[in-house]
C-alpha cells in the first residue's frame, strides 16, 4: 500500500486535507516518503469520560485530535511516532467494548472501536507499520511505557490511602508514575522524570519512595564504576584531589450505564488502497 501511494498526487491531496482540517493549530504533516494509510473515529478513554477522537494512520506516525466539526475541523493535535508504539488488546468492560491500549514512552491510553472487525483492522495496520519501521531502522521494540491514567470514575476513594473520599471540595489527582487516582495528601511530592517531562511531575508517596531508591541505586552504581576501572588497571593511581567530575482538576462527570458511544449511522473508519 505504501509503495503504491508514495509520491502520488492523491496521497499529497489527502495529507493536505488533514493539515487543512487541523488549521494553524496543527503541525505540518507532509514529508518525503510519508503516506496516509487510513483514518477513522475511535473512542478514547479520557480522565473524565470516554470521548470520540479522530485518528489518522500514516506509515510512520499516528495522529489524533479532538473533533470540532466532523470531517471539516479538528484541534488538539497529537503526533505519536510509530517506532515508539506498543499495542495491547484489552477485555471489554461494561461501558467500552473492542478495546486496546496504545502504549508509548511518554503517554499510554485506551481506545475502543465500534466493532470487533474494526479493532482487528486498526491493530493489523498499526502492527504492520511498526514492524516495517523497526526493520528499517534496526531498532528493538520499546520496553518502557508510561502508565495509563485510571479514569476518575473508576474510584470514589483514594487508591493509595483508601481512606479519603473524593467530593467537590476534595479533588482527584493522578500519579504520573503509576497512573493511580490519589488524594492531595498522598501525592504531595514531585519527581523529575525526563522521559515524560522536563519539569518535576506529581507522583504518589509510594512511587516517590521507589523513585528515590532507584535514583540512589543508580548513584551508587556510578560511584563504583571508577573503582572497578582502577582495580583493572594496575599501576594507575587515581587523583586524590577534590575536583573530580560529578555526573550530571474539576468536578467529575458521571455517565449513565445506558450511554451509547457508537452509532451505526456514522462511518467510523476507512483504510485507503
Amino acid at each position: 500500500m505504501v509503495d503504491h501511494l508514495v509520491n502520488t498526487e492523491i496521497n499529497s491531496q489527502r495529507i493536505a486535507a488533514v493539515e487543512n482540517c487541523f488549521g494553524a493549530s496543527g503541525q505540518p504533516l507532509a514529508v518525503a516518503g510519508r503516506v496516509l494509510l487510513g483514518e477513522g473515529i475511535l473512542t478514547k478513554e479520557c480522565r473524565k469520560k470516554p470521548k470520540p477522537r479522530i485518528f489518522f494512520l500514516f506509515n510512520d506516525i499516528l495522529v489524533y485530535g479532538s473533533i470540532v466539526i466532523n470531517k471539516r475541523k479538528y484541534n488538539s493535535q497529537h503526533i505519536i511516532p510509530l517506532e515508539d508504539v506498543t499495542l495491547e488488546t484489552l477485555p471489554d468492560t461494561l461501558h467500552m467494548k473492542n478495546r486496546w491500549m496504545i502504549k508509548t514512552s511518554k503517554k499510554s491510553f485506551v481506545v475502543s472501536a465500534a466493532s470487533l472487525t474494526e479493532r482487528k483492522e486498526w491493530i493489523s495496520h498499526l502492527e504492520e507499520c511498526i514492524r516495517h519501521l523497526l526493520t528499517k531502522t534496526g531498532r528493538q521494540p520499546s520496553t518502557e511505557h508510561a502508565a495509563p491514567w485510571i479514569p476518575d470514575k473508576a474510584t470514589d476513594i483514594c487508591m493509595r490511602c483508601t481512606q479519603t473520599k473524593f467530593s467537590t471540595l476534595t479533588r482527584r489527582h493522578h500519579c504520573r508514575k503509576c497512573g493511580f487516582v490519589v488524594c492531595g495528601d498522598c501525592s504531595r511530592q514531585r519527581f523529575l522524570m525526563p522521559r515524560l517531562s522536563p519539569k518535576p511531575l506529581r507522583v504518589c508517596n509510594l512511587c516517590y519512595r521507589q523513585l528515590l531508591a532507584e535514583k540512589k541505586k543508580e548513584a551508587e552504581a556510578s560511584l563504583r564504576q571508577p573503582e572497578q576501572f582502577h582495580a583493572a588497571m594496575p599501576g594507575f593511581e587515581p587523583s586524590s584531589g577534590d575536583d573530580s567530575d560529578k555526573s550530571d482538576d474539576d468536578k467529575v462527570d458521571h455517565w449513565p450505564a445506558d450511554t451509547e458511544f457508537y452509532t451505526s449511522e456514522v462511518s467510523w473508519s476507512s483504510f485507503h488502497s
